[in-house]
């Protein structure tokens, strides 16, 4: 069988987000959003508001969640973000099912990477954790790269790997991410079991919203 005939059907290339879309992380990471808020003594963001934030590099996300801080303060609440999330990232596991459709997609040869809000030290420490360092052919962090929903992440992956847009594929539980595969030309699918509500998604018009990693996963054989 020639690699040709190994190709996928129509995507040589998917980007997962990883917070909310392959890591069940979206609880704990409001709140070590408002534990850092209470840390520093600013007004607490809602729940609403601190979820609506994940997915955007955490400068921008902070900036958005405590607009009032003066902007010499933000490496201060970074700092105290860092501190709850690294001291509880243990706590959090993959979607179940998430594992499985990864071997699978990568079984049919897909190029699987992550297009992802975290900073590198954040995603290389999730990836050990999860066993999932040698799964993705590439990464891209908010901070190596430009923030979502800036389409630069999406660029550089399909320059590294020869990909089309129209053969790339982007897969996400926000509208950043959407709206990040839309800047860049590339269809989208939208999960709804992550940091925002699936009636935000209808103005990006995603080829699929999928309400379980299982029907993800369902989709992505048929479709992908």
């Amino acid at each position: 069988m020639t690699q040709k005939a190994l190709r996928p059907r129509r995507f040589d290339l998917i980007a997962f987000d990883w917070d909310g879309t392959l890591f069940d992380s979206t609880a704990l990471i409001v709140q070590c959003i408002q534990g850092a808020a209470r840390d520093i003594g600013v007004a607490v963001p809602s729940d609403a508001d601190a979820a609506y934030v994940i997915g955007l590099g955490l400068h921008d996300a902070l900036q958005h969640c405590v607009p009032g801080l003066p902007a010499e303060r933000y490496p201060e609440l970074g700092a105290r973000y860092r501190h709850h999330w690294f001291a509880r990232q243990h706590e959090v596991l993959l979607f179940p099912g998430t594992l499985e459709m990864l071997n699978d997609l990568k079984a049919r040869h897909h190029w699987l990477t992550v297009a992802t809000g975290k900073g590198k030290r954040g995603l290389d420490e999730a990836l050990a954790h999860s066993g999932l360092v040698e799964m993705f052919d590439g990464t891209r962090t908010a901070d190596r790269t430009a923030s979502k929903p800036d389409p630069l992440m999406l660029h550089e992956l399909m320059r590294e790997f020869g990909a089309d847009p129209e053969r790339t594929l982007m897969i996400g539980d926000t509208t950043h991410d959407l709206q990040m595969a839309a800047n860049a030309g590339v269809p989208s699918v939208a999960v709804s079991y992550g940091a925002h509500e699936p009636e935000a998604f209808e103005a990006f018009e995603p080829l699929f919203v999928a309400h379980s990693t299982r029907e993800l996963h369902d989709w992505l054989l048929q479709h992908a």
